[in-house]
C-alpha cells in the first residue's frame, strides 16, 4: 500500500486513523492501519509531532492527535454552519431563563466565544463574541475539556505554567483540573463561580458530533445574587437541554 503514495496522502491517512480511535495508540497499529513500514511510520510521526498534529506519550509508547489537529477541526466548526444551528437555541434559552447565553469552542488552551444572546436588560460581561478566555476557568471550556481524552488534556496542560489565574479561583495543576473535569463529566455540566469575574457565575454543557467528540458548549452566565444555589441545578438542566438539542441538529 505504501508504493508511490504521496507523503501528503500518508499524513492524511494517519490523521484519519487517529481521529477514529478512542485514545492514543501504539506506532505498530498506526503502521498497520496506513500500510507503512515501521521506519517510515516513525519518520512521518516525528514530522507530524514537530508540526503539532501528533503528540507522543513516551511513558505509554503511544501516539495521539495533537493540538494542531484539534484546532483544524475546531476551525471548521467555528464557521457559519455551527453558528446558524446554535443561534435559535440560544435565543430560546435566553427567553426561557432570562440570562445571557453563549456558544463557545476550544482553541488550544482557550475558550473562544462565537455567539452571545442577551435578555432585554443585559448585564455587562467580558464575554463578547471573539473574546478568548482560559478554558480551565470558564464553564464552557471545562465542559469541553471534560469530554477530551485524558492524554489530550495532558498535552494541552503539560506544566504548572500552562494554567492561568484571573481571580483567586480555578485549578492550578493538572491533578486539580482532572478531578474537577471528572466531577463535571459525571454531573453532565460544568459550573464556575467568580473564576472569570467576581460576582458572576456560569453553567455550561457540551454538544458532540457523530463520533461523540466535543464540538461546542452552550453556557448561561448570571450574577451570583440573581440565581440562588438551589435554583442552579434547574438552570444547568435547561442549559444541557439546549446543548443536547444542538447535538441533534449537528447530527442532521
Amino acid at each position: 500500500m505504501s508504493g508511490n503514495v504521496p507523503a501528503s496522502t500518508r499524513t492524511l491517512r494517519v490523521l484519519t486513523f487517529l481521529a477514529t480511535q478512542p485514545g492514543p495508540v501504539p506506532m505498530e497499529r498506526i503502521a498497520s492501519a496506513v500500510g507503512l513500514p515501521r521506519s517510515s511510520t516513525y519518520h512521518l510521526l516525528k514530522a507530524m509531532i514537530g508540526e503539532g498534529f501528533v503528540v507522543h506519550l513516551p511513558e505509554e509508547k503511544r501516539y495521539g492527535l495533537g493540538v494542531a489537529a484539534f484546532e483544524i477541526g475546531s476551525a471548521y466548526l467555528r464557521h457559519d454552519p455551527l453558528e446558524r444551528l446554535a443561534r435559535p437555541l440560544l435565543v430560546q434559552l435566553v427567553a426561557d431563563v432570562g440570562q445571557t447565553a453563549h456558544l463557545g469552542v476550544l482553541h488550544g488552551r482557550e475558550l473562544v466565544y462565537l455567539l452571545k444572546e442577551q435578555p432585554p436588560r443585559p448585564v455587562t460581561l467580558v464575554t463578547d463574541v471573539g473574546v478568548r478566555l482560559p478554558a480551565t476557568l470558564t464553564a464552557s471550556g471545562r465542559a469541553l475539556l471534560a469530554e477530551l481524552p485524558a492524554a489530550q488534556v495532558r498535552a494541552l496542560f503539560p506544566a504548572p505554567e500552562s494554567f492561568v489565574r484571573r481571580t483567586d479561583h480555578g485549578p492550578q495543576t493538572l491533578s486539580q483540573l482532572r478531578r474537577l473535569l471528572a466531577d463535571e463529566r459525571r454531573q453532565g455540566f460544568a459550573i464556575e463561580e467568580s473564576h472569570i469575574t467576581p460576582g458572576f457565575a456560569s453553567v455550561a454543557s457540551v454538544a458532540v458530533d457523530h463520533a461523540g467528540h466535543p464540538v461546542a458548549a452552550i453556557s448561561v452566565t448570571f450574577r451570583t445574587e440573581s440565581v440562588p444555589p438551589e435554583a442552579r441545578p434547574s438552570l444547568a438542566r435547561r442549559t444541557k437541554q439546549a446543548a443536547d438539542a444542538l447535538t441533534r441538529r449537528l447530527h442532521g
